[in-house]
């Protein structure tokens, strides 16, 4: 078992930093967030434009046919820079429901278009604030058509389509939804990060396709979740190192009684504590990686502690670096709490901790090891 990058993949995230932060990321999250738009349209048709959109989808459907460690070092840069852009939901949750659970027809007729960000897809299936499952579906498929609500949906306002949960008779299946149908209401929705726009989707028998392998739909969307949840994690882990760092660089430079605050010993100890929690996140993605790139059968065991722990070293990560900068780390120009945002949007996004630890939990009893 490795879990060591190779050099390739390791100067593809030195790509990606050095990408990014001459993109100034970071400054277009506040942008948008100060603004009405949705997401960054220039980052994202440059990250269209290196061909990141297609790093997984196979050559045959124009894709790079890339694995998914190369997926996974794009998306912990991308979660260091906070890029506002729809790029998980379209490529972690769309794009791979695609790949695994489409057919051969709707693999040729969606993923040329998803490598070369012609359209931009997503995934529908919270209902409610409680936490979605097998039996709480409310949203009916049939004859072909849908009818109910999604809320929470991740650039529901921005996307060409949706992969929705719905429920046929008394399974659950999944299905594809042309989002710019006239049978389909949409209206955004505020969250606390404003950088990741979110939309409900009213759902008025509008006509959809199922995804072909979906005798199962329910366990399909389970497995969906799982490797989108490792690439979540990465994202996560990025955002927490660089709170970390940030709150190393203010701590070094700012001074109080003639010296650095860094030398203080509670200041010593906050970012002790946020480089443990960021190394143990490490460790963690690092087991989600592997899983996920060997589609290993202990995948749901690894995106969960992955999940878990990245969840839970940016949140720490994220309220230090506030408490590190004092007073002024409450201030709106100061970044602090755009990453405090993030991670709090992040954490929400495809379930939250308490979901997560009942999946390890599970999968650990299946596994006889609890």
């Amino acid at each position: 078992m490795n879990f060591e990058f190779s050099s390739d993949q390791k100067l593809l995230k030195d790509q990606a930093r050095k990408f990014l932060e001459g993109e100034e990321s970071l400054k277009k999250a506040r942008e948008v967030l100060e603004n009405d738009a949705p997401y960054d349209e220039s980052l994202w048709k440059s990250i269209i434009e290196l061909g990141w959109t297609a790093t997984t989808i196979p050559e045959e459907f124009d894709g790079l046919g890339l694995g998914y460690l190369e997926l996974c070092v794009i998306a912990e840069e991308l979660g260091r820079s906070l890029a506002p852009t729809p790029f998980s939901s379209s490529v972690y949750l769309a794009t791979e429901a695609l790949i695994r659970l489409g057919s051969p027809e709707q693999r040729k007729t969606y993923l040329p278009k998803l490598a070369s960000g012609e359209i931009i897809g997503t995934l529908a299936h919270n209902e409610s604030f409680t936490a979605p499952t097998e039996n709480n579906i409310n949203c009916k498929l049939e004859n072909g058509q849908l009818t109910g609500i999604k809320i929470a949906v991740t650039d529901g306002d921005i996307a060409d389509f949706a992969i929705v949960s719905a429920k046929e008779e008394e399974r659950i299946k999944l299905c594809i939804v042309d989002l710019n149908s006239s049978h389909i209401e949409i209206e955004s929705q505020n969250t606390l990060d404003p950088s990741r726009s979110h939309a409900s989707i009213n759902f008025k028998n509008t006509k959809v396709e199922t995804l072909s392998s979906n005798d199962n739909g329910w366990e399909d969307l389970q497995k969906i979740l799982d490797r989108a949840a490792v690439l979540y994690a990465f994202e996560q882990l990025g955002g927490a190192e660089a709170c970390m760092n940030m709150a190393k660089e203010y701590a070094m430079g700012r001074f109080a009684f003639g010296r650095p605050i860094a030398s203080f010993q509670a200041i010593k100890h906050k970012i002790a504590d946020m480089y443990i929690a960021v190394e143990l996140a490490r460790s963690n993605c690092y087991f989600g990686a592997w899983a996920l790139s060997t589609d290993a059968p202990e995948l749901t065991t690894a995106a969960a502690t992955a999940r878990i722990s990245a969840s839970q070293a940016f949140n720490e990560c994220s309220k230090e670096n506030i408490q590190t900068h004092g007073g002024m780390g409450f201030t709106w120009e100061f970044d602090c709490h755009l990453y405090y945002r993030r991670c709090r949007q992040l954490a929400a996004n495809i379930g939250s901790q308490a979901i997560w630890k009942d999946k390890l939990i599970n999968s650990l009893v299946r596994a006889n090891q609890i």
